[in-house]
């Protein structure tokens, strides 16, 4: 008896660690805000040569690809960025890890594609507007939060980003007809008339609705049944 009331206390702890421990290693969300009044020169989106690459966890193992990046404008004043704004092609996102053809290639498209996540048949895009950029200064640091361990726990917030950041870049990100504004660390350069960005965080997927395995039910994670929230997110941008 005695064995069994301790065994029923160990895992009503470990469950209350879960349910109310650990949080996510993503970006902060707050309301949408006015869109960068963007000023000087218009640069067109290089679509050819930028993308954008996504990867999700869950416990026993990991998916990724890339979403296209199907058109977009930076403008630039001088050698800053002032603006500027980006949109995703959802339908065409691509799954790197598994078979193209295979039949575990195409259930996990069509459930990516489906209300259980993007919901590509009503929001077939996704869009970024930057909203403001300021320059990243050496006192600024990357901090990461603790996630739940296990074989597969999501990149931390420093692992991802650029290893030389030199701008914050902050926008509205779009995705299942909800927005969001974000701010994470860029590094940004122009050359010969060609502007370049790149950066890496990672995002809370519930916060645009894209809920489906909801990592919040501490029962699942003491079964390591679950998806992480936690979706990274690198993009390599270039406009001329």
């Amino acid at each position: 008896m005695k064995s069994i009331k301790l065994s029923g206390f160990m895992l009503a702890a470990a469950l209350l660690t879960f349910a109310c421990g650990k949080s996510s290693d993503t970006v902060e969300t707050t309301e949408a805000q006015e869109a960068a009044a963007a000023t000087g020169q218009t640069l067109s989106l290089d679509a050819d040569a930028s993308n954008v690459n996504w990867r999700g966890y869950k416990p026993t193992g990991q998916h990724f690809g890339l979403i296209p990046v199907t058109e977009g404008q930076l403008s630039v004043e001088g050698d800053a960025i002032t603006g500027g704004e980006f949109t995703f092609n959802i339908t065409g996102l691509e799954i790197h890890d598994l078979e193209e053809g295979s039949e575990d290639h195409g259930k996990l498209w069509n459930h990516l594609q489906s209300d259980d996540f993007f919901d590509a048949g009503n929001h077939p895009q996704a869009s970024f507007v930057i909203t403001e950029i300021t320059p990243y200064t050496s006192g600024d640091e990357i901090e990461d939060k603790e996630q739940f361990e296990s074989e597969n726990t999501p990149q931390s917030a420093s692992e991802i980003a650029p290893e030389a950041p030199t701008h914050w870049i902050s926008g509205n990100l779009t995705m299942r007809g909800n927005t969001k504004n974000i701010k994470f660390p860029a590094s940004v350069s122009l050359d010969n008339g060609t502007i370049s960005a790149q950066a890496g965080f990672n995002i809370n997927r519930t916060d645009w609705g894209l809920s489906y395995g909801d990592e919040a039910s501490a029962v699942d994670k003491a079964k390591d049944q679950f998806i992480y929230n936690t979706v990274s997110v690198n993009f390599d941008v270039k406009a001329n």
